[in-house]
């Protein structure tokens, strides 16, 4: 159909938001910020931080490009600035690093003294930051139709189910999971996600550079 991309498209998609947003990663930290607390509450806050990821995603899809179009800010731009956001964050993630656009050590430190962390800090900024918001508003402008925002509207639900699922078996498999494990899965995420930076980029660089795009431009 003309107003949707192909089918394979919105798997990439899904597959690049899961990289990015990294429920798996963020088992061993959810298993330690509840530590004290009850089976009831560790379920409330997994559902909570999952609706909130959902939302912020959500409202990043539908209106992120008319907050753009706002402050003179084209897609093609904004492509190449999410591309370094999201590389920067990649090559964290390839160090088994945490980054700063996740969680600085101070929002670190107050976390632990807040009666509630599923909104802040495990919804925003740990799941929800700036490199799946900045990556979904780039995936939802790919076309001008509704039938394609609403399709990854459903991307976004999809990725609110699996962070909810993730959460949920946090308890029993985060706290059976080596260091080296996590470090392991997060250095293969990195990569993906670096791979998907350098792909944003490229293709911001040909839109704002056209001429970088015909195959015969360094031909002499």
């Amino acid at each position: 159909m003309d107003g949707l991309l192909s089918a394979a498209a919105y798997v990439k998609i899904f597959v690049a938001m899961i990289v990015i947003v990294n429920p798996l990663g963020i088992m061993p930290v959810f298993v330690a910020m509840t530590a004290h607390t009850s089976q009831d509450e560790r379920k409330k806050i997994a559902r909570i931080a999952s609706v909130s990821v959902f939302i912020v995603l959500l409202i990043s899809a539908v209106l992120g490009e008319r907050v753009l179009e706002m402050f003179g800010i084209s897609i093609a731009s904004f492509k190449v600035g999410g591309a370094i956001l999201v590389m920067t964050a990649a090559l964290s993630m390839m160090q088994a690093m945490p980054t700063r656009d996740k969680q600085t050590p101070e929002e670190a430190k107050e976390a632990e003294d807040k009666a509630s962390i599923a909104v802040v800090p495990l919804a925003i900024p740990l799941l929800a930051g700036p490199g799946a918001m900045s990556t979904i508003i780039i995936y939802a402008s790919e076309k001008k139709t509704f039938l394609h925002i609403g399709a990854v509207c459903l991307v976004v639900l999809g990725i609110a189910i699996a962070t909810w699922l993730a959460l949920r078996i946090a308890t029993k498999v985060g706290s059976r999971m080596s260091k080296t494990t996590v470090n392991v899965a997060t250095r293969i995420m990195g990569l993906l996600l670096a791979a998907l930076a350098v792909e944003i980029f490229a293709g911001g660089i040909v839109e704002l550079i056209p001429a970088l795009g015909k195959p015969d431009v360094f031909r002499y």
